[in-house]
């Protein structure tokens, strides 16, 4: 019998609710869509599942290419399950620029993982979004928090932006590093430093222990340098910690973190009050988002475009006035009456 392209609002509501990963792999599939029809939609199952959403932990995790992100996240997740939570990830796979392709390599890398029923691995192509993240993560998010899942891991591909898209989309932000790759230090972005909750020294088993305890410091000084003794207000400061998502070394250690770090946020009154800020950037976002969306797909613009580039190429015309008349054109025909 042929599976039906998509399912009714209650269905998926339905199915969702019910932890069907089959149904729940669809829904995730629904927001992904930008058919017009299938976002209505998604909106509607969204908004009947919004009062089961908001109850996970919600984790960042990032890192450079190479520092085990994601037999860190299994690992992690499979220790998760042994403590009787349910755990989802939602892994930001990089998308081809130049055919659209997305890597989805996350679920294979993570065979344990995804094979254990009390879990969900979900890849989400970029799709070519600011920073690598999918434009639908956090509404992804929410559908796994519907479905039960009580830790949400967000994977990052750890390069451009992306940190400070998923930074700004969970409760607790870590970063991988390594440990003997030369200056431990050169090449990390202050922004980084910033944004994360923890650094944690990955592949520790690896490297010899005074290697370690080198990296340790140093990433602790340059945190100390650029937050100050307490991150966030003075509710939490962050902290350095080795482990090895191998052998699964400091991960309870780190767990135990993960929670310090949220009592920490609720006693001063921060955690809702960042929750209640991510949703209002969120819809700013998805403003931005939509806006340059139908900028780029309006036909007027589209007939300037090639013309405008060419006299700002060759010299012919600035930038300035370039960018000026293609708002004119479309901001005049947003103005027109809809038929």
């Amino acid at each position: 019998m042929k599976r039906r392209v998509t399912l009714d609002v209650h269905e998926y509501v339905d199915g969702v609710s019910a932890g069907d990963r089959t149904v729940l792999a669809r829904a995730i599939t629904l927001v992904e869509s930008t058919a017009p029809e299938h976002e209505a939609l998604a909106q509607s199952v969204l908004l009947r599942l919004l009062p089961r959403t908001g109850q996970s932990i919600r984790v960042g995790v990032s890192g450079v290419p190479g520092v085990g992100k994601s037999t860190f996240i299994e690992t992690f997740g499979l220790k998760l399950l042994d403590e009787g939570h349910r755990v989802a990830v939602l892994a930001i796979d990089p998308t081809s620029t130049r055919t659209g392709g997305s890597i989805l390599g996350d679920k294979t890398r993570m065979e344990r993982l995804s094979m254990d029923t009390r879990a969900f691995i979900r890849p989400s192509p970029t799709a070519g979004s600011l920073g690598g993240v999918a434009r639908r993560t956090r509404e992804a998010m929410l559908l796994c928090e519907a479905a039960g899942f009580d830790v949400v891991v967000v994977e990052t591909v750890g390069v451009g932006q992306s940190e400070t898209a998923v930074a700004r989309m969970v409760d607790f932000f870590l970063v991988l590093m390594l440990a003997g790759a030369g200056d431990e230090l050169q090449g990390i972005k202050r922004g980084i430093l910033e944004l994360a909750d923890a650094i944690a020294i990955n592949k520790c088993d690896d490297e010899k222990p005074e290697t370690v305890r080198r990296a340790l410091g140093d990433y602790g000084a340059a945190l100390r340098i650029v937050r100050g003794e307490g991150g966030q207000g003075d509710a939490w400061t962050p902290r350095v910690v080795r482990c090895s998502g191998l052998k699964g070394e400091g991960l309870d250690a780190l767990w135990s973190l993960v929670k310090e770090h949220r009592l920490a946020l609720e006693a001063h009154g921060e955690f809702v009050a960042r929750r209640g800020a991510q949703a209002v950037a969120w819809t700013w976002d998805l403003v931005e988002d939509t806006l340059l969306g139908s900028l780029y797909a309006s036909a007027e613009v589209r007939a300037l475009r090639s013309g405008l580039e060419t006299d700002v190429a060759a010299g012919r015309l600035t930038a300035t006035l370039a960018a000026r008349r293609i708002l004119e054109v479309f901001l005049a025909v947003a103005a027109q009456p809809q038929p």
